[in-house]
């Protein structure tokens, strides 16, 4: 399965020009995301879909990554039209997994687990969710909530979708994950040195 990473725009709260270049330990934020991806065995091409705004983020990727990296600039227009736009530029035809580039904590293990539940779906969507119970156990707050039949549960930053209707609304099933690295938002300062402050520690 093809993955796509998506890049937005500026730092927000981080108050840098583009998060996605920041060093979280001893690499780019979203270096992070990359390497798990290229370390999970289901996944095939890994395409970066920046926005205008990200452009010395396409630089870094192409220095640290060369060719083996595809890099789509979007229209920067909004989430799901830049999403579509990656797709469709991507001449991606089956399901393809969606990814926020923010995800610093994501390990091959989630990505393949995410990829063997959605063949196990049998819909041509699936998104990602964390409980909101998780959010409890770590120092982390969502940005979004929603009711899924009386399950309180946050949008992970994970999506599969079927390439080839990709500019269709496409039925969609549900996968909740409870695991903590997909409850960090990486949207803060603060939020940055305690997701450092995780993955430091788990290198011992």
């Amino acid at each position: 399965m093809d993955a796509i990473v998506m890049v937005g725009g500026r730092g927000g709260d981080i108050g840098i020009e583009e998060k996605p270049t920041l060093l979280l330990l001893d690499k780019p934020l979203i270096c992070h995301v990359i390497d798990a991806l290229e370390l999970a065995e289901h996944v095939d091409d890994i395409v970066i879909a920046l926005s205008p705004l990200s452009l010395k983020t396409k630089e870094r990727i192409e220095e640290i990554y060369g060719e083996r990296i595809k890099v789509i600039v979007t229209p920067g227009t909004n989430y799901v039209t830049d999403m579509v736009h990656a797709v469709k530029q991507s001449n991606i035809l089956d399901p393809v997994l969606i990814v926020m580039y923010d995800l610093a904590m994501i390990t091959p293990d989630i990505i393949e687990f995410v990829i063997e539940e959605y063949n196990k779906c049998e819909k041509p969507s699936m998104s990602v969710h964390v409980p909101l119970s998780i959010f409890k156990d770590v120092e982390s707050k969502p940005e979004t909530v929603f009711n899924r039949n009386g399950r309180f549960i946050s949008p992970a930053g994970i999506n599969v979708m079927d390439g080839k209707d990709i500019d269709r609304e496409q039925e969609d099933c549900n996968l909740i994950i409870d695991r903590k690295e997909l409850a960090y938002n990486l949207n803060t300062v603060y939020d940055l040195d305690v997701c450092e402050r995780i993955m430091a520690t788990r290198r011992g």
